[in-house]
C-alpha cells in the first residue's frame, strides 16, 4: 500500500492547505519536513521538522527533499501578488527535486483552470481553457507536471472548490464573507441569488490527500473532490448565522467597486477577474475519488463553519 518510505517535504506548511496536510500526515505516522525562511528547528512533540530555506531556491528545495518519497507543493505567493514571476520557478524547483529523489509530487488544485466550456459539471479530463491570468498560470503549472510525468516523475493532483478552514489565510471566506478578527455583524455574499457554489474544508482536503498517498496509485493521477455543494448560494450564509447564534444582515459584494479600484490596486483586478466563477454553478465531479476511496472525507457544514469562525477570531471558542 503506497510508499514504504513515509518521509514527506511540505512546501507552504505555514499556509492553510500546507499546514493541514502536514498535520494529517503526521497523524498517520509520516515524518514531515517543512521548508520556511528562518532557522531550522527540530520538531517539538509531534510537529514537523522546520528546515531553513526558500522555495525559490532550487538548491534549498533539493536539499530538503533528499530521502523523501513525497513532496507536497502547497506554496503560493501571498494574495494575488507576483504569481506570474514567482509561481513557475517554485514549481520547477519542486519538479527538479522530485526528479532527483524519486518522490511523488502532490499539488492541491482548484477550478481557476477552467472556462465556461467546462461548466457546469467538471470531470478530471475536462478541457482547461481559463479566462483569467491566474487560471492561465495554473494551467501552465499542470502542463509542466505532465511533461515531468513523461520523464518519469510521479504526480497527484487533488482538485477542490474554494478552500476555507480554521487556519487564518487568504480565502474567499475570510476575505469576502466575513472579516477576520471581528465579530460577525454582516455577511457578504459573492454570487448571484440562486447560483450554486462549491466549497472545500481544508482538513477534509488534507485527509483526502493523506488517504490517497497511502494507496497504490498510478504514476499520474487527478482526483476531484465534491466538498460542500451550496446548491443555491444560501447554505454557507445560513451556517454562519447558526454559528454566530443570531440573525445578521446579508449583503451583496459590490463587484463594480472592485472593478473600479482595480485600475490602481492590482490585487482587486485579479479578484474581479474571478467573478465569472460566482455567476454560474460549477461543480467538480468526484465519482473517481469515491470509486478509489469508497467515500470522500466529509465534515458536516455546521461544524466546519463554526471551526472556521473560531479560527478566524470571529466567535469565541466555547470548548476552550
Amino acid at each position: 500500500m503506497g510508499d514504504t518510505n513515509k518521509t514527506a517535504l511540505v512546501l507552504g506548511a505555514t499556509g492553510g492547505i500546507g499546514g493541514a496536510v502536514a498535520a494529517k500526515l503526521l497523524r498517520r505516522g509520516w515524518t514531515v519536513r517543512a521548508l520556511r525562511r528562518g532557522s531550522s528547528t527540530r520538531p517539538a512533540g509531534n510537529g514537523p521538522e522546520w528546515i531553513a530555506g526558500d522555495a525559490m531556491n532550487g538548491a534549498d528545495v533539493r536539499s530538503a527533499a533528499r530521502g523523501t518519497s513525497l513532496i507536497v507543493h502547497a506554496v503560493n505567493p501571498p494574495g494575488y501578488w507576483n504569481w506570474g514571476t514567482l509561481v513557475p520557478p517554485m514549481l520547477d524547483n519542486t519538479i527538479a527535486a522530485a526528479e532527483e529523489t524519486g518522490a511523488r509530487i502532490v499539488l492541491p488544485g482548484g477550478v481557476y483552470n477552467y472556462g465556461p466550456d467546462a461548466f457546469p459539471n467538471v470531470a478530471e479530463d475536462a478541457p482547461q481553457h481559463p479566462i483569467s491570468r491566474k487560471g492561465v498560470i495554473r494551467v501552465e503549472m499542470e502542463r509542466r507536471l505532465e511533461r515531468a510525468a513523461d520523464r518519469g516523475v510521479r504526480m497527484l493532483i487533488v482538485r477542490a472548490g474554494d478552500f476555507f478552514g480554521p487556519a487564518p489565510g487568504g480565502s474567499w471566506f475570510s476575505q469576502g464573507l466575513v472579516k477576520p478578527g471581528r465579530p460577525v455583524t454582516a455577511i457578504t455574499t459573492l454570487g448571484r441569488p440562486g447560483v450554486g457554489h462549491q466549497w472545500a474544508y481544508l482538513p477534509d482536503v488534507a485527509e483526502t490527500i493523506a488517504e490517497l498517498v497511502g494507496r497504490d496509485l498510478n504514476a499520474f493521477e487527478r482526483f476531484n473532490m465534491d466538498g460542500h455543494w451550496d446548491a443555491d448560494g444560501t447554505a454557507m450564509s445560513a451556517a454562519i448565522r447558526a454559528a454566530v447564534g443570531r440573525s445578521v444582515p446579508v449583503k451583496a459584494l459590490p463587484w463594480w467597486l472592485l472593478r473600479l479600484a482595480s485600475r490602481v490596486v492590482p490585487v482587486f483586478r485579479e479578484m474581479a477577474e474571478m467573478r465569472y466563477l460566482w455567476r454560474t454553478p460549477i461543480r467538480l465531479d468526484n465519482r473517481l475519488l469515491v470509486r478509489t476511496l469508497g467515500a470522500e472525507p466529509h465534515t458536516p457544514l455546521d461544524f466546519t463553519v463554526r471551526a472556521t469562525l473560531v479560527g478566524l477570531g470571529c466567535i469565541p471558542n466555547e470548548t476552550a
